[in-house]
């Protein structure tokens, strides 16, 4: 059974630690990117850890050079935040760059194999998403991002992959199904469907029966 990770994408301080506070007792980590970082600065992270003391994902999908990798990692870590997420196609150096910060600050690093949307098929499939899953696993990694709306994928990523984690995003307004994603996979990410609602505390309790 998954652990439940609410994708925090809305824009202000307000909002974020309403839903927060709503929500807490229903999720297992918060997985924030760029709007909310880019709306109120990155200190928004240590606020919302405060609030609830859950895990914090950044959601950057870093894609540089080993370099500039290693120098937003640091930026991420030091902000306390969990874990990072990196895309895997710069390459296994890129990937290992934020790993190994990761490591060195008791957290975890994921990369990005297959995104969710409908766009993602045209680039990371003929075997890219597959390529990138084991060079993950062989650079460090601690996990991949598979998508919630193709569970087939996430069946073939898992074999390659294996007893390492897998985070499933998609779940709800894009498409992808709980009751289908959910024994293949570590933890389920979910957006819009909690955070957009008049009631995320119940939206996000809907999840209950899968969680850890």
């Amino acid at each position: 059974m998954p652990d439940l990770i609410l994708a925090l994408d809305v824009l202000d301080r307000v909002s974020a630690s309403t839903i927060v506070q709503a929500t807490s007792d229903s999720i297992d980590a918060i997985k924030i990117g760029y709007p909310l970082v880019l709306a109120e600065g990155i200190g928004i992270a240590k606020a919302l850890k405060d609030i609830s003391e859950l895990p914090l994902i950044a959601d950057f999908k870093v894609a540089d050079i080993p370099n500039t990798n290693r120098l937003i990692a640091e930026q991420v870590f030091a902000a306390e935040f969990s874990s990072i997420i990196c895309h895997g196609f710069p390459g296994a150096d890129t990937v290992m760059a934020c790993t190994d910060v990761a490591h060195d600050a008791g957290g975890k690093c994921f990369v990005v194999c297959e995104m969710s949307h409908p766009g993602a098929t045209t680039f990371y499939h003929g075997g890219v998403a597959e390529q990138m899953a084991k060079m993950a696993i062989e650079a460090g990694a601690d996990g991949i991002i598979a998508p919630a709306t193709r569970p087939e994928r996430v069946q073939i990523l898992r074999d390659i992959v294996q007893d390492a984690l897998i985070y499933s995003p998609g779940i709800g307004t894009q498409g992808g199904d709980a009751d289908k994603i959910a024994n293949l996979v570590d933890g389920m990410i979910v957006g819009r469907s909690i955070y957009e609602v008049a009631d995320p505390k119940a939206a996000a309790a809907v999840y209950a029966p899968f969680r850890r």
